[in-house]
């Protein structure tokens, strides 16, 4: 928005300054979710669609929806957001880590 005004070129910016810390947050955001919905998973009498467990059930399901359909309950056990969460970690470590792509490419 600052950009699209003229105030800022955000050729200017370092991209590292703009993407590592939205990513990096909403990679933590969406783990911590995940984890969340696996602890909320013990609790089956817990309504998903009542305030606050809503506010984890909104940004969680459209992911887990698909996958359930390719990974079926081990014992009855949904392991769907496990899975998830070993996907964004690994995102998170690949993208942001120590030697991650956008640390070692100054992004």
């Amino acid at each position: 928005m600052i950009a699209a005004l003229g105030v800022v070129n955000l050729d200017q910016l370092e991209w590292n300054s703009l993407v590592s810390p939205v990513l990096g947050v909403f990679l933590g955001l969406m783990i911590l979710l995940f984890i969340f919905r696996i602890v909320l998973t013990w609790y089956p009498q817990v309504d998903l669609n009542t305030m606050p467990w809503k506010l984890i059930a909104l940004p969680t399901e459209p992911l887990l929806i698909p996958l359930r359909k390719l990974v079926p309950p081990l014992g009855g056990v949904d392991i769907t957001p496990i899975i998830w969460v070993g996907i964004f970690s690994l995102l998170r470590e690949l993208l942001l880590g120590q030697q991650g792509l956008l640390t070692m490419n100054g992004y």
